[in-house]
C-alpha cells in the first residue's frame, strides 16, 4: 500500500494538471482508497498487529519493518481521511492557478502524506527517522509554496531550521539507542527497555528524543515556528495543524512513554513543558490579529495539551489523549478550510475586518460553527466527550491542582477563540463593507461540512470510535490492555462541572474580548518574550560566527592551511606516540647498506632543499620534480614497476605543465615571508618530519597484517579474471576510487588546456604585427 500510495503521489498531479474538471476528483482517490484500505483494517488489528517485514540492508541489520497497531491505525485513518479532503480542496482552492501550480502542489500535499504515513507504521527507529525527516522537507516546500513572497521563504527556512535541528537531535538518541539497547525495533523496546531504562546513558537519550519531539510539535520554547508557517496555502496549513505532521512529536513521545515513564522525572517534564506550552499559546491566541493565526495558536496550546496528558498517569489519561487527539483533527481541519475559504473570498485576513459574512457564505457559516462548538466542548460533539476525559485524567493524576487549573485557563480561551471565531466573520456587523469576491464551491465547502457532520454524529454514537479504534489505541500507549467506556453522557460528576465552568469563563472572556486584546497587544514585552526574538538571535550569533571562523579558517592562504593540517597531524601523532608505555622511538634491527638509497635520498633532500629556499618558481618545480623521480627510484628498485612508471609520468606532466604555466608568469618573486613565519614553519616542519619518522619506524618494528594482501591474491584470478594483483586493485576492488582520481586528473588536464592554448585575438595580433601598426597610423 505504500509503495502504491509513492506511485500515486506521483501520477495524481498529472491527473489533476491534464484534467481540470475531475483531475481533483481523480487526485482525491488515492488517499480515499487508502483510507478505505486502513478502515478495513480495523477488525484485524484489534486482535493483533500486522507486521510485514522487507531487507534494506542487511549488513547493518537494519530492515524495513512496518507495524500497523491501534495507534498507529488511529493516525493512518487521520492521515488519509483528511488527505482526502486536503485534496479536494486544495484542487478547488488553486482552481485559477496554472495547471503546473496545481498539479505542484497536489504532489507535494501528496508526498506529504506518504511520508508521514511511513513515519507512523515504521517499526525501526532508523526507518522512521529517515521518513520523518522528509516530512520536515516537504513542510519547507509547503510552507514556501509562495516562492515569491519574503515572508513565506522567512516561514519556511524557519520551519526546516527548527525542525531539522531537532531531527539531528532525535537521530543521536536514535543512534544511542540502538548502541545502548542492542535494537532499533519499537516493538522490541517495547517489550523489554531495561537495557535502555537502567543505561548510565539514559537522561542524554530521553532529552535527545524529547528534543527531536518537542521541535516537531511546536512546544515551548520551539512554539514560535507554527504560527508562522500560516503563510503556507490554507490547504497545507489545514493539514499541518490537523492530524500530521505536527502531531508526530506527540505520536513519538507516546510511542515511548511505556518505556520512559519508568524514569520518575519523565511524567513531571512532559506536564511542566506542556502546561509552559499551553499558557503561552493562550496569550499569544488573545493577542492575534489574523483568523489563521488565531487557530495556529489554538493548535500550539492543543499540542501542550496532548503532552500533559502523555505526562499524566493512569488509564484514563491515554483514552483522553487519543479521544483529544481525534477531536482536534475533526474540528480543527475544518477552521481551516472555513478560515480559507472566507480569505479566498474576500481576501481580508484580519478577524476586525470581517463581519456578516453568514448570508454570502452558509455553508462555510454552518461547518465553522459546528467545528467551533466542537472545539468549545460543548455536547453533543466529540470535543464535549473528549473534554470530559481529559478533565478526569487530570483529577485522576498526581498533578491534579497545577493540571486543572492549567486545563480551565486553557481551555477557557479555547471556547473564546471558538466564539469569536464564529461571531467576527459571520454575524457581527464589519466596521467597512467587505465585498465576496468568490463564493461557495462544492471542492471548497464540501470538506469541512463533512468532517464537521463527523464530529457530531461521533458525538451521538461515540461507540463507533470507541471500542475498534480508541481501545486499542490508548492500550498501546498506556502499554496494556485497558476497557475504553467512550460515552457522550457521564452523570453529574465533577468533569461536568468543570466544562460548565469553562464554558462560563469562555463566554466572559469571548464577551471582553476586545479589551483583552487591545491590552495584550500593548505589551510589548510579551511581543519580545512569546514572539521569534530568540530564534533571530540565535540565527545572528550563529551566521555571524561562521563569518569570523571563515575568516580565520578560510582565509585564501595556502601556507596558512598547509601550516594548520601539519600540525594538527604533528600533535595527533606526537600524542599517540608520548601516551603510549614505553620508549617514544623504537629500536629498529640495522640493514645491511644500500648505497643506491644513499644515493636516491640525498637526491630527494636536494630535491627537497632547493624547492623550500629557491625565490625562482622555475628552480623551485625542478626541485619538487628532482624528489619526485627521486621517489620513483624506490619504488622501481624495491619491486613496484608500475608504481615507478606511474610517479615518472606524473612528475613529467607535472613539471611540463607547471613550468609552461609559469612562463606567462614572473620567473622569480621576492620573499613574503618574515624571519620568524620562516622560523615558525622551519619548526613546523622539522617537527612534522620527526613525526612521521617516529611512526614510521614503529611501523617497521611490528608484524604487517597480512589479511588483505591475502585475500587480493587469492581472488584477484577468481573474481576479477586478472593475473596482475596491482592492476586488479585498481580497476576491480577500487574501481570508484581509481575513477575518482582518473576524473581528477582529467579535469586538471582540461584547465591547463585552458590556461596554455593561445587564444584567437593574440594568435592574430602576434602574427599581424605591422598591419596593426599601420592601422594606428591611418586612424591618427
Amino acid at each position: 500500500m505504500l509503495l502504491a500510495a509513492l506511485v500515486g503521489a506521483v501520477l495524481a498531479p498529472i491527473a489533476s494538471a491534464r484534467l481540470p474538471a475531475i483531475g481533483g476528483l481523480l487526485a482525491a482517490l488515492l488517499p480515499l482508497a487508502l483510507f478505505v484500505y486502513f478502515l478495513l483494517s480495523i477488525g484485524a488489528v484489534g486482535t493483533a498487529p500486522i507486521v510485514e517485514s522487507v531487507a534494506w540492508i542487511p549488513s547493518l541489520g537494519i530492515d524495513l519493518v512496518w507495524r500497523l497497531d491501534g495507534f498507529s491505525l488511529l493516525f493512518a485513518l487521520l492521515i488519509t481521511g483528511i488527505g482526502t479532503g486536503v485534496t479536494l480542496y486544495a484542487a478547488a482552492y488553486f482552481d485559477k492557478k496554472t495547471p503546473f501550480v496545481r498539479g505542484l502542489f497536489i504532489l507535494y500535499i501528496q508526498l506529504f502524506m506518504v511520508a508521514m504515513l511511513a513515519t507512523v507504521l515504521a517499526d525501526n527507529l532508523l526507518v522512521l527517522f529517515v521518513f520523518w525527516e522528509l516530512t520536515s522537507l516537504l513542510s519547507f516546500l509547503l510552507v514556501g509554496f509562495d516562492s515569491t513572497n519574503p515572508v513565506a521563504r522567512r516561514a519556511a527556512l524557519q520551519s526546516l531550521l527548527v525542525t531539522v535541528a531537532g531531527g539531528l537531535a532525535l537521530f543521536a538518541g536514535i543512534l544511542l539507542i540502538g548502541i545502548t539497547a542492542g535494537t532499533f525495533s519499537l516493538a522490541a523496546l517495547l517489550a523489554d527497555g531495561t537495557a535502555l531504562t537502567q543505561s548510565p546513558l539514559s537522561p542524554v537519550i530521553v532529552g535527545l528524543v524529547l528534543l527531536g519531539a518537542f521541535t516537531k510539535s511546536a512546544q515551548a520554547p520551539f512554539h514560535f515556528w507554527l504560527p508562522n508557517a500560516m503563510a503556507a496555502p490554507t490547504p497545507a496549513s489545514a493539514y499541518l495543524h490537523s492530524a500530521t505532521m505536527v502531531k508526530l512529536g506527540v505520536y513519538l513521545v507516546a510511542r515511548f512513554d511505556p518505556l520512559f515513564s519508568t524514569l520518575f522525572w519523565f511524567g513531571p517534564l512532559l506536564v511542566g513543558v506542556g502546561g509552559l506550552t499551553m499558557l503561552l499559546a493562550a496569550v499569544q491566541a488573545l493577542r492575534a490579529v489574523e483568523f489563521k493565526a488565531v487557530l495556529a495558536f489554538s493548535t500550539v496550546a492543543a499540542l501542550g495539551t496532548i503532552v500533559m496528558l502523555i505526562g499524566l498517569d493512569g488509564e484514563v489519561a491515554a483514552v483522553a489523549t487519543v479521544g483529544f487527539i481525534l477531536a482536534h483533527a475533526l474540528y480543527k481541519a475544518t477552521l481551516f478550510f472555513c478560515a480559507g475559504i472566507v480569505i479566498h473570498s474576500t481576501g481580508v485576513t484580519r478577524l476586525q475586518r470581517l463581519g456578516g459574512l453568514a448570508r454570502a457564505l452558509p455553508l462555510t457559516a454552518l461547518a465553522t460553527i459546528l467545528a467551533a462548538f466542537s472545539m468549545a466542548g460543548l455536547p453533543p460533539f466529540l470535543g464535549f466527550i473528549s473534554k470530559e476525559y481529559l478533565f478526569e485524567a487530570k483529577l485522576d493524576s498526581s498533578f491534579t491542582v497545577v493540571a486543572v487549573a492549567l486545563g480551565v485557563l486553557v481551555n477557557a480561551v479555547m471556547v473564546a477563540v471558538a466564539t469569536v471565531i464564529v461571531l467576527r466573520p459571520f454575524f457581527v456587523q464589519p466596521p467597512r463593507p467587505i465585498r465576496v469576491q468568490h463564493g461557495e464551491t462544492i471542492g471548497l465547502t464540501l470538506p469541512p461540512l463533512v468532517f464537521g457532520l463527523v464530529g457530531i454524529s461521533l458525538g451521538f454514537a461515540p461507540w463507533l470510535v470507541a471500542q475498534p479504534l480508541i481501545q486499542p489505541a490508548a492500550s498501546m500507549i498506556y502499554g496494556s490492555p485497558i476497557d475504553v467506556s467512550f460515552k457522550l453522557w457521564h452523570g453529574l460528576t465533577p468533569m461536568l462541572a468543570f466544562s460548565v465552568l469553562v464554558v462560563v469563563l469562555g463566554g466572559l472572556l469571548a464577551w471582553f474580548w476586545e479589551p483583552i486584546h487591545l491590552a495584550l497587544r500593548r505589551r510589548r514585552v510579551l511581543e519580545l518574550l512569546l514572539a521569534d526574538r530568540g530564534y533571530d538571535d540565535v540565527l545572528r550569533w550563529t551566521l555571524a560566527i561562521a563569518a569570523r571562523s571563515t575568516a580565520v579558517l578560510q582565509n585564501g592562504d595556502m601556507r596558512h592551511y598547509a601550516a594548520i593540517t601539519a600540525a594538527a597531524v604533528t600533535g595527533l601523532v606526537a600524542y599517540g606516540l608520548f601516551s603510549a608505555a614505553g620508549p617514544i622511538v623504537p629500536s629498529v634491527e640495522p640493514e645491511p647498506l644500500r648505497p643506491y638509497l644513499v644515493i636516491v635520498a640525498a637526491l630527494i633532500l636536494v630535491g627537497a632543499l632547493v624547492a623550500a629556499g629557491s625565490t625562482s618558481l622555475v628552480t623551485a618545480i625542478v626541485g619538487v620534480g628532482l624528489a619526485g623521480y627521486g621517489l620513483a627510484m624506490i619504488f622501481l628498485l624495491n619491486g613496484g614497476p608500475d608504481l615507478a612508471l606511474t610517479q615518472f609520468a606524473v612528475e613529467t606532466l607535472f613539471v611540463v605543465i607547471v613550468v609552461a604555466v609559469l612562463l606567462r608568469l614572473p620567473i622569480s618573486a621576492p620573499s613574503t615571508r618574515s624571519r620568524g613565519e620562516k622560523l615558525t614553519d622551519a619548526g613546523i616542519a622539522a617537527g612534522f618530519a620527526a613525526a612521521v619518522a617516529t611512526a614510521t619506524l614503529w611501523v617497521t618494528t611490528g608484524p604487517l597484517d597480512g589479511t588483505l594482501a591475502t585475500y587480493f591474491a587469492e581472488t584477484s584470478l577468481t573474481e576479477a579474471f586478472g593475473r596482475n594483483v596491482v592492476n586488479v586493485i585498481l580497476v576491480d576492488f577500487r574501481a570508484l576510487d581509481t575513477f575518482g582520481e582518473i576524473a581528477v586528473v582529467a579535469f586538471a588536464a582540461l584547465a591547463a588546456w585552458a590556461l596554455l592554448r593561445p587564444s584567437a585575438r593574440r594568435t592574430r595580433n602576434a602574427a599581424t604585427p605591422v598591419a596593426v601598426a599601420d592601422q594606428r597610423q591611418g586612424s591618427h
